[in-house]
């Protein structure tokens, strides 16, 4: 069914439908949110995806994150993690040989302390960026 238009706006280049109608609109500005992060924190798309994406997280593992977001292991290593880490994104939170080597502690543990996988984190910098960008994407703060 053809949605009901005023004759009046026949020659305009453009008409917006009424708040009441249009209930999201935050994703509006998506493209101006990652044209933003690449000017002001040279960030690319696959970077500025994964800071929101583990925004949330305390600690995670590049085995959990590459299983959430369906893509290689060993390609989120060599390609966004070392290169999110070197950039001062990114931090080892536990590093490798972490966990106590008391035997009470890890004799329920498939982990030991030789195949401890390394526990990552955003870093305050991260935290601070992804923020100010949501702001902006909800319209609190005016894209550069």
């Amino acid at each position: 069914m053809k949605s009901y238009t005023s004759r009046k706006k026949l020659f305009r280049e453009f008409s917006k439908k009424e708040s009441k109608d249009v209930l999201y609109t935050n994703l509006k500005n998506l493209h101006f949110l990652y044209i933003d992060a690449k000017e002001n924190h040279k960030l690319g798309r696959a970077e500025l995806d994964f800071l929101m994406f583990i925004y949330d997280y305390e600690f995670f593992t590049i085995a959990h994150i590459a299983k959430a977001l369906k893509k290689s292991e060993s390609r989120m290593r060599k390609r966004l993690i070392h290169k999110m880490v070197s950039d001062g994104w990114v931090y080892k939170h536990f590093d490798k040989l972490t966990p106590s080597g008391s035997v009470d502690q890890s004799f329920f543990r498939e982990e030991t302390k030789y195949n401890y996988r390394v526990r990552y984190a955003i870093t305050q910098r991260g935290r601070l960026v992804v923020t100010r960008l949501y702001r902006k994407m909800n319209g609190e703060e005016a894209f550069n």
